[in-house]
């Protein structure tokens, strides 16, 4: 398998380093050629933070039940033989070589908190069921996404063997409340653009700021009310400095493909969007009251028989008129709830890099309404995005059988080419049961069970990502044969506000690694009060990891759903791919991490 010769070498990096714009010297001393591609390359100088280094745990108890965070220690890679049911063999170490090395994002739910579209007197009801109508942290979940997209970036070189980040994936729930605006937010912090909070202009206008909200956590005083039982602190100046200042992000440091998830399908990723809800996002009045609420959403769905009836709710509703509970907001039309087709059309509304315009969907997936995809990650690795959200009500997914059907085509046409797939959605195999349909329809739907026999069919489906539960988590499934991985990350909303890293190894031994590393957003363990955007991404995780009724201990899931090594058998022979393939591929990888460092430095 042997690597490139010196005049590919130099053809690629000076074609690599042109396409970017880069300097060919830059270039070519990070990508020296390779005859072995274990060895790591000294390319940054620094080791990158990961788990492997370092942990955030829950510290001691500040007020009553209210816990600060500390740092613990890293956690190394453990091991998994649940799908290849043999010995590893030790001395696959010194053998390895990376075939890609990728980022998996999900369930961003980047928030516009001030957003009179927002739902949040539903805990007043019942908070574990209304869990995530409203956040302690609501105001800084941009913060905290820009904070994940700078640990990937920290993470842009691989901590098992030095490989740069070749592509990342984004497995759904990234606009939290159907926002345009939201949605907006979440494809320019990954882009690498500013963006601004101050969606209400320079005071803060929401239920965190109302003494009337007494169920909420307001930080400017936090007594009475459950929060404020519970001990979270007095914290005057944060809301002005959610929205003080732009939030800037790196960017990711490679190319990024995205899914839909039940909240870029639905409203709260549960309801359907009335003419009514409509009118509330874009109005000028914001509910603070269960009552309010409950009037405002359920009315709608009420009155969807009658036409004049649905043009005065949505009147009532943009004037606030008859409507106890609601107070004035700066109406911003910005925050309109988008359609489902504008989902796939606002990500063609992107940076060149680092691209692609897109992110997966394609001019056909506009052109047809589809919503699933296929896109090559790498010469060797190709993902299969799927659309499993319902959009007829609830939050759990399902597979149409026209998308089925495509999957079953496209792993056996991959099969065929000796291709890795990575099989991309937002439900895992454990809410993958709507069975929701509309009156008169008769659309066949597919679950977990025939999703798992179906990838078992073919060995090049080695994993399978996703999220939507908000933990840590990785399943085995196996046949007599071989199996695969099912690899679910957290989200950035709930505690741990942890995403991962995950690695594809051939050990050239008749079987492939995947490791999978989490990744704290880049945030200090202990937040300042600096009011830096660093600062509030750390207070938001020590707030969500007091959110008592989003279970935040669980969601880390176990040592072994957090770092480890997968191992299962090679689906194919890999010499195949040969090592002068993957060092042409590793040029045009470090190219693309060059530049990106090359944009965070302007």
């Amino acid at each position: 398998m042997g690597g490139l010769s010196r005049r590919a070498f130099l053809g690629r990096t000076a074609i690599a380093a042109l396409a970017l714009g880069l300097d060919v010297d830059l270039l070519r001393p990070r990508v020296a050629p390779l005859s072995d591609l274990s060895v790591r390359p000294n390319v940054t100088g620094a080791t990158a933070p990961t788990t492997l280094d370092q942990t955030i745990l829950h510290g001691p108890v500040l007020s009553r039940q209210y816990r600060t965070l500390r740092a613990g220690p890293g956690e190394p890679h453990i091991p998994r033989l649940d799908v290849l049911r043999a010995a590893a063999d030790p001395t696959r170490v010194q053998r390895r070589r990376s075939i890609l090395y990728l980022g998996h994002l999900s369930d961003l739910h980047v928030i516009d908190a001030q957003s009179p579209g927002r739902i949040e007197p539903m805990i007043e009801q019942d908070h574990a069921a209304w869990g995530s109508a409203f956040h302690p942290h609501d105001p800084l979940s941009p913060h905290t996404t820009a904070a994940m997209v700078r640990a990937f970036s920290d993470a842009r070189y691989s901590a098992v063997t030095g490989a740069p980040l070749g592509a990342a994936v984004v497995t759904g729930d990234s606009a939290d409340m159907h926002s345009h605006l939201e949605l907006r937010w979440y494809i320019d912090l990954m882009d690498g653009k500013s963006i601004d909070p101050a969606t209400s202009g320079s005071r803060y206008q929401g239920v965190q700021a109302w003494s009337e909200a007494e169920w909420a956590y307001r930080p400017g005083d936090p007594a009475g009310g459950s929060f404020g039982e519970y001990g979270f602190p007095r914290l005057p100046d944060l809301l002005a400095q959610a929205i003080a200042q732009p939030i800037t992000s790196p960017g990711l440091p490679s190319p990024w493909y995205a899914v839909y998830g039940n909240h870029d399908t639905l409203l709260l990723g549960t309801f359907g969007l009335t003419p009514q809800l409509h009118a509330l996002a874009v109005g000028a009045r914001k509910s603070y009251q269960l009552q309010a609420t409950a009037t405002a959403i359920l009315g709608g769905y009420a009155s969807q028989g009658s036409a004049l009836t649905q043009g005065l709710d949505m009147l009532g509703q943009a004037l606030g008129l008859g409507r106890p509970g609601f107070a004035d907001v700066t109406a911003n039309p910005e925050r309109r709830l988008f359609e489902n087709r504008e989902f796939m059309a606002e990500h063609f509304r992107t940076e060149p890099e680092p691209g692609p315009v897109g992110h997966g969907f394609t001019s056909r997936n506009l052109e047809t309404g589809e919503t699933w995809w296929r896109a090559e990650l790498s010469p060797h690795v190709r993902a299969l995005g799927l659309d499993t959200c319902n959009a007829v009500a609830g939050p759990d997914g399902a597979v149409p059988d026209d998308q089925f059907q495509w999957l079953r085509a496209e792993l056996a046409r991959a099969q065929s080419e000796n291709t890795l797939v990575l099989v991309l959605s937002h439900h895992n195999s454990l809410t993958l049961e709507n069975k929701a349909q509309r009156p008169g329809e008769d659309v066949v739907l597919h679950h977990a069970e025939e999703m798992i026999d179906l990838l078992l069919e073919y060995p090049v489906a080695i994993a399978w990502l996703n999220g939507h539960t908000h933990l840590n988590q990785i399943l085995a499934h196996t046949s007599p044969t071989g199996g695969f991985w099912e690899i679910t990350t957290a989200s950035c909303i709930d505690f741990p506000q942890q995403q991962q890293v995950v690695e594809i190894v051939d050990n050239r031994d008749g079987s492939l690694s995947i490791f999978t590393t989490v990744l704290d957003h880049a945030s200090p363990a202990v937040p300042g009060s600096s009011g830096s955007s660093i600062d509030l991404a750390a207070r938001a995780r020590e707030l969500a990891a007091n959110d008592w009724a989003e279970s935040p201990s669980m969601r880390r899931g176990s040592p072994l759903d957090r770092n480890t090594e997968l191992l299962l058998r090679a689906p194919f022979d890999l010499a195949a791919i040969t090592d002068a393939s993957l060092e042409a591929q590793r040029i045009v990888e470090t190219a693309r991490v060059l530049a990106h460092e090359r944009r965070s430095r302007s």
